[in-house]
């Protein structure tokens, strides 16, 4: 192969490993990484399946405004603090406030044959347009009062939840949404409080020593370790002296 065209595969590759690096990493070590709702219940019976995943401290439209930028629904429900509903072909989205948990969030997947078997279609009509209900329940078919995982202790399903077995784990996907988050130190504190990657202007995240300074509101600081030391001149000695020979006495 002529010399020419192998440099510039070579420039080509190192081009193509930078861009993946930089991808990955922002500036002070901010990172893009992937959240993940874990599975909590399961309630499968046929083509009627069920899966409940939980988003710990989030609102419901905080949850279900992620789900829709994540996926495109065909008809989300109108933004409400209890309940919200993303449709899609083949499965809908019930987005929960916790009863039990009020800080947390449920995220209940259904598939279509779920809904029709289980669901109260009076309740689904507060939060869906008319037609689409319509659609989904025939009025002489058989249909429950259930109104979502968050009440099933009232408004039972016509099979109870179980908790998830690691073949379910393994066979459904995790919900999952795009996120940022940051690199830290190690050794961080068990307070909880981190630092970022850089801060006190180490690039590498290990402590280092620094002069304490005080600063003009008081607080004290390190110096950062790539501060240029002030030049002093070196000291000096004047004095007298008589110069010897060697092996004299």
């Amino acid at each position: 192969m002529p010399r020419r065209p192998l440099f510039l595969l070579k420039i080509v590759l190192v081009l193509s490993f930078l861009v993946s690096l930089l991808s990955g990493c922002g500036e002070f070590g901010e990172v893009t990484m992937k959240e993940t709702y874990p599975l909590e219940s399961v309630n499968k019976d046929g083509s009627q399946t069920s899966y409940i995943y939980r988003a710990a401290n989030k609102t419901v439209p905080e949850v279900a405004r992620e789900l829709a930028e994540q996926k495109k629904p065909r008809q989300i429900s109108k933004e409400d603090a209890e309940h919200m509903f993303l449709v899609y072909s083949n499965e809908w989205i019930h987005v929960q406030k916790d009863e039990r948990n009020p800080d947390d969030t449920l995220i209940e997947v259904d598939s279509e044959e779920y809904v029709r078997q289980n669901y109260s279609p009076s309740f689904l009509e507060g939060y869906l347009v008319a037609s689409l209900i319509g659609n989904m329940f025939d009025s002489l078919g058989r249909h429950g009062d259930y109104r979502g995982y968050s009440s099933r202790d009232v408004y039972q399903p016509a099979k109870q939840y179980e908790a998830p077995t690691a073949k379910d784990k393994k066979a459904i996907p995790p919900l999952t949404v795009e996120r940022s988050g940051s690199i830290f130190k190690r050794g961080q504190d068990n307070s909880g409080s981190s630092k970022k990657v850089g801060d006190n202007g180490n690039v590498f995240g290990k402590s280092s020593s620094g002069k304490i300074v005080k600063e003009k509101d008081g607080k004290s600081g390190f110096d950062s370790i790539f501060s240029p030391s002030k030049s002093k001149k070196p000291k000096t000695r004047v004095g007298t002296g008589k110069i010897f020979k060697r092996g004299r006495r």
